[in-house]
């Protein structure tokens, strides 16, 4: 078999598909790569534009590789796998020997992926805490036993030790159920829902044709994860005579923690979170409907409305019940405002 890596200028390698090539063309070209960039990264630099064939972009992953084929692709630099400290502020809870516990704000990334290397809540806790982080999460996740989405804010508990690593994996693993761990959250919603309390049981995977989306799926769907989420609407925003309302703010507890589970699941049950473009941007016409003074604030909120305002759990070496409670952000105590007036 002839080597299909033919040096181009640059970052750009040319590789060419002899008689053995078979296959979705991401599966193929990261054999041919190699272990520095994964299946997932060389996806995304197809979808991106960076491979061409005959000149032309291929942008569809599952395209089937056929003897002769000779595509072009264009590699960034390889990144260092591993963080380094940054010197980015902390909220800091508590802290001991065992576990941090800290007040995420909106915008920081909890861990290092594509398109985030650097500014990350673990490049801040690396500076932080120095080398007793644990390792157990893997070099890029070091102490992350639960994550919060980028614009979401609130509590989180990082281990500073594989021990610790261990036993809240296990309890964030267990949901709850045996074990004293609790989460809860505070979100506004587009409209009311009807009951207001509720159980949404709802299995949850992958969107078709989306790596970052979930989707609500069939129970016996290959992909289908257990997805459980308790609420109880709090505040009616501009409730009417037939009970239908603007906006409600809602408390959410977990019974499971997948991606995006709040999110999805309210939008599921048909009251999506405001400012979520990913699964309620059909709403936002809605903020037409109020009055000039409120509608500035809520187009001025630039993230979903949700905030993880509670979070217990068992100390991994003493056993004591840690409970931490933070309020709302300023921006969200702005909204929920503007929305009473």
């Amino acid at each position: 078999m002839s080597d299909p890596f033919k040096q181009a200028a640059g970052n750009r390698k040319v590789l060419t598909a002899d008689e053995t090539a078979q296959g979705r063309l991401d599966a193929w070209l990261t054999a041919q790569v190699g272990e520095e960039f994964s299946r997932s990264r060389i996806k995304a630099l197809i979808k991106d534009g960076q491979v061409f064939l005959r000149g032309e972009p291929v942008t569809d992953p599952q395209r089937k590789v056929r003897t002769g084929d000779s595509f072009e692709i264009t590699l960034p630099e390889p990144e260092d796998p591993t963080p380094q400290g940054e010197d980015i502020p902390l909220v800091i809870l508590h802290e001991d020997d065992d576990v941090i516990v800290i007040s995420k704000p909106s915008g920081l990334v909890v861990h290092p992926g594509p398109g985030n290397w650097t500014g990350t809540l673990v490049n801040a806790l690396i500076h932080h805490c120095g080398d007793t982080l644990s390792g157990i999460g893997g070099v890029r996740r070091p102490g992350i036993v639960h994550r919060l989405d980028k614009d979401t804010t609130g509590v989180m508990v990082v281990a500073k030790n594989d021990i610790a690593h261990r036993h809240l994996s296990l309890q964030f693993a267990d949901h709850g159920r045996t074990m004293p761990l609790e989460r809860a959250y505070q979100a506004v919603v587009w409209g009311r829902p009807r009951s207001l309390t509720g159980t949404v049981d709802a299995p949850l995977g992958r969107a078709t044709g989306d790596r970052t989306r979930r989707a609500v799926k069939r129970p016996d769907s290959h992909d289908a994860d257990e997805a459980i989420t308790h609420y109880t609407v709090v505040e009616r925003f501009h409730e009417k005579p037939d009970a239908t309302a603007f906006a409600s703010l809602v408390e959410c507890h977990l019974e499971t923690g997948r991606t995006h589970q709040i999110r999805v699941h309210m939008a599921h049950i048909g009251h999506p979170l405001l400012g979520d473009t990913v699964y309620g941007a059909g709403f936002k016409t809605k903020v037409n409907l109020l009055p000039e003074e409120i509608r500035k604030v809520v187009n001025g909120f630039d993230r979903q409305a949700l905030h993880a305002f509670m979070l217990q759990f068992e100390h991994p070496r003493t056993g004591e019940i840690m409970h931490f409670e933070v309020p709302l952000p300023d921006d969200m105590v702005e909204l929920v405002e503007a929305l009473r007036r």
